[in-house]
């Protein structure tokens, strides 16, 4: 089966390449395949799943929508599962942002929220130029790839979205300005700015500035409660509206309901997708109703009215709340962030452990090899592999991603149980003594 679909699928595949194996069923924190081997799945589709695969409770809200006859797409039409949705919807955002919130449902994926965002600035404030930062990933349409710093993807498409500025984003194992720590953080708020002040910058006054409060396929790199104030404060001076791609963090992933409420910040917009879907595809742009300038059709989408995501997605919310899922991933992240570490002291080949919650990256380095003058090693994108493939091999599903496809990336379901944790970490510390040992 698995050889059947790889001899005729697009060569542009990805995750199938490293889990070559075939998923059939889940349940919560575990998936199996067709020989009815286990996996903990630590991936989550990329963070989608944060009440895992098939959460009895959204499972059944789905079957009985289903069975009611209610219609299952409709457009932008006001149905009975929509007003439920929005309901629970608004009772997840900060009571502040969401006081003057207006929302746009958009297609599927999360790109189609962030093509959106683009759109509603550009009209909103009549500018042309975006702003992103280095190892971001806002998606993989023209506009959002624009917007992304992985060169892999953008290096063979002509054309992409102009008038997009790349910015130094808080790295610290790598520091963009080699000094690393808090004076790091000034050194990049007081380039932003005077770039934006400076007549002679070359940039034109941007529509939009869009940052993630934690990149997440950029390597897993959480950017500081003090620097995304600094931020805030910056675009706020300027006039600058801020938008927060919280398509991976949001809803709990973090620790937080929404990854920027760490920093105690209020965004002009926010993206979401994923988790707000229960599983199933849907998106939305959020954002302040000041800027609500466009006028009708100019932003639309056949399935923005997916009913079966908008039931799923509300029993999912509802599951966040009944649950505490979100103080649960706070508490386990604390958990998780302390064994990584401890792995890192007995593995060399770990040069940074990083991550907020339930979302974490392990960056694998080259230890033999000359650290730089802040004690970072090079990347080793091929050990990291390695270690990705002997999990598989060990029942465990992670990621890799950031500079090099170097970074480990842990996404568990929020609904992981502490058992599971310890489970998943002796498996990955078996994993990269298997790695070396080959």
């Amino acid at each position: 089966m698995y050889d059947f679909v790889k001899a005729r699928e697009s060569s542009a595949r990805t995750y199938a390449n490293a889990i070559d194996t075939v998923i059939e069923r889940g349940h919560l924190a575990q998936v199996f395949d067709t020989s009815g081997r286990e996996y903990l799945d630590c991936l989550s589709c990329a963070g989608t799943l944060a009440t895992g695969h098939n959460h009895p409770q959204v499972q059944q809200k789905v079957i009985e929508f289903l069975q009611s006859g209610h219609v299952a797409q409709a457009l932008d039409i006001t149905t009975p599962t929509k007003y439920r949705f929005l309901q629970k919807l608004l009772e997840c955002l900060p009571p502040d942002f969401a006081r003057h919130v207006r929302f746009q449902s958009c297609g599927p994926s999360g790109a189609d929220a962030v093509e959106a965002a683009l759109k509603l600035f550009k009209t909103a404030t009549g500018r042309r130029t975006v702003l992103a930062f280095h190892g971001a990933y806002h998606g993989m349409t023209a506009g959002t790839l624009a917007l992304t710093g992985n060169l892999t993807a953008k290096r063979h498409v002509a054309s992409l979205m102009p008038d997009v500025h790349f910015l130094p984003y808080p790295y610290a194992y790598r520091c963009p300005f080699g000094v690393g720590g808090e004076r790091a953080e000034d050194i990049s708020l007081a380039y932003i700015e005077r770039m934006l002040s400076d007549p002679e910058s070359g940039i034109t006054q941007p529509a939009a500035m869009i940052v993630e409060a934690v990149q997440g396929e950029g390597g897993v790199i959480p950017a500081s409660a003090r620097w995304l104030r600094g931020l805030r404060d910056i675009t706020a001076r300027l006039d600058i509206p801020l938008i927060i791609d919280e398509i991976q963090t949001g809803f709990g992933r973090t620790g937080d309901m929404f990854a920027f409420e760490h920093a105690g910040i209020e965004p002009d917009a926010i993206v979401i997708s994923k988790a707000v879907g229960g599983g199933y595809p849907l998106s939305l742009l959020l954002y302040h109703e000041k800027y609500d300038t466009w006028q009708a059709g100019a932003h639309a989408g056949t399935f923005r009215g997916n009913q079966i995501a908008m039931v799923a997605g509300a029993a999912a919310l509802e599951v966040i709340q009944s649950e505490q899922l979100v103080a649960r991933a706070r508490a386990h992240g604390e958990k998780l962030g302390a064994a990584l570490r401890g792995l890192a002291e007995r593995q060399p080949v770990i040069g940074d452990v990083r991550g907020r919650g339930l979302m974490w990256g392990v960056e694998i380095v080259r230890p033999g090899a000359a650290a730089d003058a802040l004690g970072s090693r090079p990347a080793d994108g091929g050990l990291a592999r390695a270690i990705k493939k002997r999990c598989l091999a060990n029942g465990l599903i992670i990621e890799t991603g950031g500079r090099h496809s170097a970074v480990l990336r842990l996404l568990p379901p929020l609904v992981i149980t502490e058992a599971q944790l310890d489970e998943a970490m002796d498996k990955l510390e078996r994993s990269i003594r298997e790695a070396l040992q080959s």
